[in-house]
């Protein structure tokens, strides 16, 4: 209990003294900066001493965490008349006391480079027993937008809905967008509807009017970007003719694969034709034998089985037959040069002395020249 009491005494006693003490901070202005990322900024932190103020001096920036249950991140430190920079890994190069000799009543920094991940709350501490006193300063850090990008959504045909976007793909919000028609009239169309945070503009039920030049620009409260888009609005296309044309199209196509199987059907066939006619006819085949041969071994033949079964007295009349057996074709067989020798003559015998010996009457067919029967 007795330690208790003292522990209150003691804080106590310390309120006093900083009460009593005459260190002060005196700086002014706003406590709160905004700035664009790359750049920097000067966070004022002056102060003022009295006699009473006798022991060592330190200065301490932190920059405080925005969760309760995570620890304060020390900056850059003043302590025993030195200063200690690269304190802060994250901000190393970057953070620099505003004067050489923070001693003398200025602990203000300068923070170079600025990143997005600078921004918070940030808090001078100045001790000097037995005073100590703060001071804190909300520091933004905003990206300016970057350069957007504009493009046309939908088809731009007359009649139809054109959507003209624009976006940027980094930048702080809020970002505003606005557009304006640089050419022709320089005003929107009437069935514009732009939306200035979305970046759009829809142009209802465009008309050729619409054709033109578009300016939109991208800002924030650091920095602005913008891009051109040209807007060229179309007539409607020809759905008739673009059917019609394709049908013509597709017809010809299937016309000329028509032709082409047909070609291919044609010169198969041809082939397969040639191929049998090749298997048919071969040229180290020898001709066939002519008849003329076998006719004329059949006449020789028969001859002269009939000239051995002939008597005498038949041998006589077998010489008055004429020779009408020939084949006209051993007669072609014999050269040009050749003159067919006539047929042998006999001595007609008439009738009575034919029965007489004992022949007999026969007709014989006439002949021409050639041999052939008439």
């Amino acid at each position: 209990m007795e330690l208790t009491i003292d522990r209150f005494c003691c804080v106590l006693f310390s309120l006093f003294a900083g009460l009593a003490s005459g260190l002060e901070i005196t700086s002014t202005g706003p406590t709160s900066i905004e700035k664009a990322s790359g750049q920097s900024v000067k966070l004022n932190c002056q102060f003022s001493l009295a006699p009473e103020d006798s022991g060592p001096l330190d200065i301490e920036w932190s920059l405080l965490s925005s969760d309760n249950q995570k620890e304060d991140k020390v900056v850059i430190l003043y302590s025993g008349d030195r200063a200690y920079e690269d304190y802060y890994a994250q901000m190393k190069g970057r953070v620099h006391f505003n004067s050489a000799d923070p001693k003398n009543g200025d602990a203000s920094i300068n923070l170079t480079g600025l990143k997005s991940s600078d921004s918070g709350t940030y808090q001078c501490k100045v001790k000097k027993a037995p005073g100590i006193r703060s001071r804190k300063m909300l520091l933004i850090v905003m990206v300016k937008p970057s350069k957007p990008r504009c493009y046309t959504e939908g088809p731009t045909e007359e009649g139809k809905d054109i959507v003209l976007r624009c976006i940027s793909k980094e930048g702080t919000n809020p970002l505003q967008y606005s557009w304006e028609k640089t050419s022709g009239h320089k005003l929107l169309p009437s069935s514009a509807v732009m939306d200035p945070v979305g970046g759009t503009v829809n142009v209802r039920n465009a008309s050729a009017s619409a054709s033109g030049s578009y300016h939109c620009v991208a800002s924030n409260r650091v920095g602005s970007e913008e891009c051109t888009l040209y807007l060229n609005v179309t007539p409607p296309p020809n759905t008739p003719g673009i059917i019609a044309g394709a049908i013509i199209a597709v017809l010809l196509l299937l016309i000329t694969i028509a032709i082409i199987l047909f070609c291919c059907c044609r010169a198969r066939h041809r082939k397969k034709y040639e191929k049998e006619i090749c298997n048919e006819i071969r040229e180290d085949v020898p001709p066939p034998k002519s008849r003329v041969s076998t006719a004329r071994s059949f006449t020789v033949g028969s001859q002269r089985s009939s000239l051995g079964s002939m008597s005498p007295s038949n041998l006589h009349e077998y010489a008055l037959k004429p020779q009408y057996d020939k084949i006209p074709s051993e007669e072609y067989e014999r050269p040009p040069s050749t003159v067919p020798l006539p047929p042998p003559t006999a001595t007609r015998m008439a009738g009575p002395n034919l029965s007489r010996m004992g022949g007999v009457a026969v007709m014989i067919p006439a002949q021409n020249r050639d041999g052939s029967i008439v």
